[in-house]
């Protein structure tokens, strides 16, 4: 009777874990379309200016082989103010003429 012993607590042990597995299952589920609910509201609560970096165009032009180097803004402020910033930056620097730099041996020469 130890083998059936054995074979019922078996059978109970796994009842015990097949009603965990499928009470762990509808609890995911339950927090999972909670979290898809907020998400959809935060969405439409969310301005519409914002869009996906790197764009799908940008992506399928990776996927083609093109090399992407610079990718669209998103129009978040963090992005658009060091882009302007860098825009500046590029402008304010100026190209030095040609045959006025000076190496170091030229002017310990004179």
């Amino acid at each position: 009777m130890t083998a059936e012993a054995d074979a019922a607590k078996a059978d109970q042990a796994a009842k015990a874990q097949q009603e965990a597995a499928k009470k762990h299952a509808e609890e995911t589920k339950k927090k999972l379309a909670e979290e898809r609910t907020a998400r959809e509201k935060a969405s439409k609560e969310a301005p519409a200016q914002v869009k996906p970096t790197p764009t799908q165009e940008e992506n399928d032009l990776a996927a083609s082989g093109v090399h992407v180097a610079e990718h669209e803004p998103d129009g978040s402020p963090e992005e658009t103010t060091h882009l302007q910033t860098l825009k500046e930056r590029q402008a304010e620097t100026k190209p030095v003429a040609k045959g006025s730099y000076q190496n170091r041996a030229a002017s310990t020469q004179t």
